[in-house]
């Protein structure tokens, strides 16, 4: 079941990449942009995600091979459909016009372990979300768990695939300075370079929440980056909708 496929992206790991967004997630995210992602079923009307067959996607990443340096897999979540997922990694890297393309994942960590070594000899990285180091705080959040997400960190760490780990920060919910430190401590344990991306939320495009979730500013972005550079040399990125328009909302 694929939600949709775009042909470029630039954010979605690292250079021009075709992105395949996988329908179903085992999360509810408070902040999610896709919540039409979120269920596994084929929609009733008849509109929306559709299957899709590894061959269908093939050719489509064919044509755009000469253009792009690799694809991804997002959602939704990309290990709910994991067998697909390793199947169409499996026939792009058999593929001799495609076997330079790189293959990635964009997921919210949320699987066995055993899943990554079942896709790790064709994964060429992973970008990982991590919601919240506070179990309590990341449950309100998603309405799971982080067990399996911290876990999935150090699993992929220890094979050499962890590409990046991505932080969206959600005002007066997530971006406490003490929990942010707490956040640098553990990530820092696992690799104290690590890679690492702090994202705004952006309340355009979300669902309504009760009350209203807010916007981090600039300058709430700025130091929590700054209190994961203090603990660690980690590599820092920063997106954040107010660098295109510096005035808070």
């Amino acid at each position: 079941m694929i939600a949709d496929a775009i042909v470029f992206s630039n954010v979605d790991g690292p250079g021009n990449r075709f992105v395949v967004f996988m329908q179903g997630c085992n999360f509810d995210c408070v902040a999610c942009h896709n919540p039409q992602t979120i269920p596994g079923h084929e929609p009733l009307d008849g509109f929306g995600p559709r299957r899709r067959t590894i061959a269908d996607l093939m050719a489509e990443i064919g044509r755009a091979a000469p253009f792009i340096r690799g694809v991804t897999i997002s959602g939704g979540e990309a290990t709910q459909q994991a067998p697909f997922v390793k199947a169409l990694f499996e026939s792009i890297k058999a593929d001799r016009r495609l076997a330079h393309l790189t293959c990635m994942i964009d997921t919210n960590g949320a699987c066995p372990t055993s899943t990554w070594d079942e896709l790790a000899p064709l994964l060429d990285g992973a970008m990982v979300d991590l919601k919240c180091i506070d179990d309590t705080i990341h449950r309100q959040m998603t309405g799971q768990s982080n067990r399996e997400v911290l876990a999935s960190i150090e699993h992929l760490h220890r094979l050499g695939l962890l590409y990046e780990v991505r932080l969206l920060l959600i005002a007066g919910v997530n971006d406490d300075p003490g929990l942010l430190a707490t956040t640098a401590r553990w990530l820092a344990d696992v690799d104290p370079t690590m890679r690492l991306k702090v994202i705004g939320f952006h309340l355009h495009g979300s669902r309504p929440q009760q009350p209203p979730l807010v916007e981090p500013t600039l300058a709430q972005l700025e130091r929590a980056v700054q209190v994961f550079t203090e603990i660690s040399p980690f590599d820092v990125s920063m997106v954040s909708s107010h660098l295109l328009d510096p005035t808070p909302s």
